[in-house]
């Protein structure tokens, strides 16, 4: 199972105690899809980690445009103590041309941003499944690298 469905699941499992979520067994056999889904239900969820840190996510479907043709409008972040986006991946905003200013730009709008100071570069959105692991490299290099756990240790819902 891939790295990043790993940790939504130990997310998940530690806020549903009770079992209302399936089992890696059964978003391995459900494939993307079942993916998508558990992904769209942490959107508005705020997960706080040691020393500060926070992870955001919001998630929301619509219907599929050149520009979103996966039918998703994502932002996934990580945060400092201090509200400091560290990593994140959105399709909020274009992603600056990276390269030679003769190369096409991207059609879709889907990026990540690597540092706080990364304007974005462009990400190629292959399914659920792979953001959510893309994603929790990242967070997981950014914290490693700053000595922080990926223990969640209190979480909150910002929307309804």
């Amino acid at each position: 199972m891939p790295r990043g469905v790993q940790h939504v699941e130990a997310i998940a499992w530690r806020l549903w105690p009770q079992g209302a979520i399936m089992s890696s067994e059964d978003m391995g056999r459900r494939g993307p899809d079942h993916s998508l889904e558990f992904l769209i239900s942490f959107d508005g969820r705020v997960h706080y980690l040691k020393k500060g840190y926070w992870l955001k996510f919001e998630i929301t479907r619509l219907e599929p445009t050149v520009k979103r043709p996966h039918g998703l409008s994502y932002s996934f972040s990580l945060h400092a103590p201090d509200g400091t986006r560290l990593v994140g991946f959105d399709n909020a905003h274009d992603a600056p041309n990276r390269g030679s200013q003769f190369r096409r730009r991207e059609r879709s709008t889907d990026h990540w941003h690597r540092t706080e100071r990364d304007p974005g570069r462009p990400y190629v959105f292959k399914d659920a499944e792979t953001l959510i692991d893309d994603f929790f490299g990242e967070v997981e290099r950014v914290l490693r690298e700053r000595g922080i756990g990926l223990d969640v240790i209190g979480e909150r819902t910002e929307k309804g």
